[in-house]
């Protein structure tokens, strides 16, 4: 299951090959400075004593604008391989451009081409732990710190203060590198930051909803999912056959993962940045619901979905895949994006994405067959018998929300139409933690995920814009 990872992937539209021209790390003096070089830095397997072994981390660096003395600015991709599209093309590097900052964006364990094991088993999983994850990123953060030398392609001020950003999950990593190492990280930029933890994420829809409802096609697109539901739950072998043809899909996937397919490709524009000009829900799904030659909701969603699986050359063979939740489940290879932020979900935070339960009244936006008995089965199947479900979401927010309440100097950032909305610190009922001068939480009217780090671009709503100034100016209060 890969759906949520697909949509960061879809949203970003981030060039996400690697330059093949690898360096293996010494010699520093002698390379330049193209941002597409990967470096690597040594990290234990476990930063406790479990393993003593050594795997390296692959970083990139964009120090075009550095003056000695400038701030370092570092991300990660979260879940994302590492690509110079996050030191090149953000909001961070207009940053760095205007501060004489250095850029820098290292992967995250396990994803890209930083695999600490051979594997993706479940007991090879069992070093993705927040505790290593966080230890990783701040051996290197030292480093840069203490010893610049030993990780920078060009000469760097010893002592450098430092900024960590990131958007989405990465947002977390920023949020807790800051709560954590305080005197390693001066300040984080979190944005769109899934910080808290929901077993039962059906927020996702009602966030989606709220932005059907802003575009005036949500009563369509609701009765169209349970006009779909009708035929999903009935059975009926020749009318699932016929609805998968009608929708474009593979025939042969069970109702299920029928359903499970049709809330991956109906929500994947919702990530989508909104801009002056352009909003990809609105074209992507609304459009279809204003079209008289569709005559009734179901025909409608059915077109928005081919059209979804058209322009992304989405191959049946793929479409497959995505929707069996079986498939890869003996599958331990490298490289399953997927696979790790399955793992993931099942020991750390759960947040399945999940249709509202009938016993909330609330409008749904995906079918009922995608409740919690369709993620959370496969946690055993994927990684072992010793996974515990229900995943425990009150240790987790115990253990990771509460110390953000009382860190300073994070900013965090959400949009009012992010279906993550829910799961950052801004929730649609209120924020979760205070809000102060030194630690502000700004809820962007009218923006999805992540829109104020993205690059900057000339028809950017307002309220993105003017919260991209308020980041800045905290970035210049804290580095003075």
């Amino acid at each position: 299951m890969r759906f949520a990872t697909f949509l960061r992937l879809l949203a970003f539209g981030l060039a996400l090959s690697l330059c093949a021209n690898d360096i293996q790390g010494a010699a520093l003096s002698n390379i330049d400075l193209r941002s597409d070089k990967a470096y690597w830095f040594d990290q234990p397997v476990d930063h406790f004593g479990k393993s003593p072994s050594i795997w390296k981390q692959q970083y990139l660096v964009n120090a075009t604008f550095y003056r000695p003395g400038g701030p370092i600015y570092i991300t990660t991709p979260g879940e994302n391989p590492a690509s110079n599209s996050y030191t090149d093309q953000t909001h961070f590097t207009q940053l760095a451009k205007s501060t004489g900052g250095l850029l820098v964006n290292i992967e995250h364990r396990f994803f890209g081409k930083s695999n600490p094991m051979t594997n993706l088993s479940g007991s090879s999983l069992r070093f993705l732990t927040i505790e290593n994850v966080l230890e990783d990123f701040a051996a290197f953060t030292r480093a840069a710190k203490y010893h610049p030398s030993s990780v920078f392609p060009t000469p760097v001020s010893s002592n450098s203060k430092i900024i960590f950003g990131g958007g989405s999950y990465a947002g977390n990593i920023a949020a807790w590198m800051r709560a954590k190492y305080p005197d390693l990280v001066l300040g984080a930029w979190a944005s769109s930051a899934i910080v808290y933890a929901r077993l039962l994420y059906y927020q996702f829809d009602l966030s989606f909803g709220r932005h059907l409802e802003a575009l005036g096609c949500a009563k369509q697109f609701s009765q169209a999912v349970q006009q779909a539901d009708v035929v999903l739950l009935s059975g009926n072998v020749s009318a699932l056959a016929d609805l998968q043809s009608q929708f474009g899909l593979p025939t042969g996937l069970s109702a299920r993962d029928t359903a499970g397919l049709l809330a991956f490709l109906s929500t994947a524009y919702s990530m989508q940045a909104v801009s002056k000009t352009i909003d990809r829900v609105d074209q992507g799904v609304c459009a279809f619901f204003r079209d008289s030659s569709s005559t009734t909701p179901l025909q409608s969603y059915a077109a928005s979905v081919k059209a979804v699986i058209e322009s992304n050359r989405m191959t049946l063979d793929y479409l497959a895949q995505t929707g069996n939740s079986s498939y890869g489940i003996d599958d331990y290879t490298l490289g399953q994006i997927g696979r790790v932020w399955y793992y993931m979900e099942c020991t750390w935070f759960g947040n399945w994405q999940v249709a509202p339960p009938p016993n909330t009244g609330l409008t749904g936006y995906r079918s009922q067959l995608v409740d919690q008995s369709y993620f959370e089965p496969n946690c055993k199947k994927k990684f072992g018998d010793n996974i515990p479900t229900p995943v425990n979401v009150q240790k987790y927010n115990d253990k990771w929300v509460r110390p953000l309440e009382r860190s300073s100097n994070i900013y965090y950032t959400s949009g009012s139409l992010d279906i993550w909305q829910d799961a950052t610190v801004a929730t649609s009922s209120g924020n979760l933690i205070s809000s102060t001068s030194k630690s502000p939480i700004v809820l962007i009217e009218g923006a999805t995920h992540v829109q104020d780090l993205r690059t900057d671009r000339p028809d950017d709503l307002d309220s993105v814009i003017k919260a991209r100034q308020i980041g800045d100016a905290l970035v210049a209060k804290w580095l003075k």
